[in-house]
């Protein structure tokens, strides 16, 4: 995993989980990785792994079972939208609006773009 600069490493790992989540890799209830399986996965320090397990514990998106794990918590995918959501809407949106009107990118534009990333990006399977 690629860190970016501008969040903390423990947020981006946050991140990372709640994806893997959404996107059914690790369903709710299901153990996730431990603690320092997913450290040497990432290449980070265990200790940067608890934090971000700590972290979504407190946000009821993952809980831990005493002698099995973490895992998933059954609202794991309503908490994860409603916190990814907020936070987009708030922190994200704001600036994405800024570049669209300094580079004059129309909503048309963008609707193609946005179409074509998710064919792309996450093609249908039967």
């Amino acid at each position: 995993m690629e860190f970016k600069d501008k969040q903390a490493i423990y947020l981006q790992i946050a991140d990372y989980i709640c994806e893997q989540i959404l996107l059914g890799k690790w369903p709710p209830g299901e153990r996730i990785l431990s603690v320092r399986d997913l450290a040497a996965a990432l290449e980070v320090n265990p200790n940067t792994v608890m934090r971000t397990y700590e972290f979504l514990q407190n946000k009821e998106i993952i809980f831990n079972k005493r002698g099995i794990g973490y895992s998933a918590d059954d609202k794991a995918v309503e908490r994860i939208l409603l916190y990814r959501k907020e936070r987009f809407l708030e922190s994200e949106l704001p600036d994405f609006f800024r570049t669209l009107y300094l580079l004059n990118i129309s909503m048309d534009e963008l609707q193609t773009r946005y179409d074509k990333f998710i064919t792309e990006t996450y093609p249908v399977t039967n």
